[in-house]
């Protein structure tokens, strides 16, 4: 059965990412790999990553954070440089 969560960008963190409002227990029922996409403003990207992980540089990703919340990021470079997405943003998780 399809499912939907939906967030918004609440802040950027030190590195540059994008912060949701989706607390990482919000995000138990949702499948792994490429079942999910995140979709923020006109980016989008599948999966969702524990915060060491080991991708490309310039990958666009979403992680779950240190500080336990949905976080989008630019693997070494700055998601909110990169992506111009402002607070207030929605983010939507489907499956």
């Amino acid at each position: 059965m399809p499912g939907k969560i939906e967030g918004t960008v609440v802040a950027y963190g030190p590195t540059g990412n994008l912060v949701s409002d989706i607390a990482s227990d919000r995000l138990k029922g949702v499948p792994s790999g490429d079942n999910v996409k995140i979709i923020c403003d006109e980016h989008e990207t599948i999966g969702i990553y524990p915060a060491s992980h080991q991708e490309d540089a310039c990958t666009l990703m979403a992680i779950l954070g240190t500080g336990g919340f949905l976080e989008l990021t630019i693997v070494g470079d700055s998601a909110q440089t990169m992506l111009g997405v402002r607070l207030n943003e929605k983010i939507v998780v489907k499956w």
